[in-house]
């Protein structure tokens, strides 16, 4: 009958299979060229999704953090990231009508 819940050792892990670790998430530096590459094409297309999108990937590639340096792709994804949100809003809002809009 088989024992569940036990392993039986073989001698070698054959879990892993040669590696020795695993990577779960994403490194700073994927997340940063990520939120750039968001941000530059948030400019043409769909700057309310990918505005914020770029954000994020900035903040999580920076850290969380605003202290300490940090590589420039990350800083520059949140700044235009922010730019790009903005303009969205401001063209939608002025797209709601002719005398009825926001500004």
């Amino acid at each position: 009958m088989a024992a569940f819940g036990r392993q039986h050792s073989t001698g070698r892990n054959s879990g892993a299979r040669g590696r020795s670790w695993q990577r779960t998430t994403p490194d700073s530096a994927t997340l940063g060229i990520i939120g750039l590459i968001c941000a530059v094409v948030g400019f043409f297309v769909l700057g309310i999704v990918l505005g914020p999108a770029a954000i994020v990937c900035g903040w999580l590639a920076m850290g969380r953090t605003w202290k300490g340096p940090h590589p420039i792709p990350p800083l520059v994804a949140v700044v235009l990231g922010a730019i790009d949100t903005l303009l969205a809003i401001i063209w939608l809002a002025s797209a709601t009508g002719t005398t009825t809009g926001l500004f």
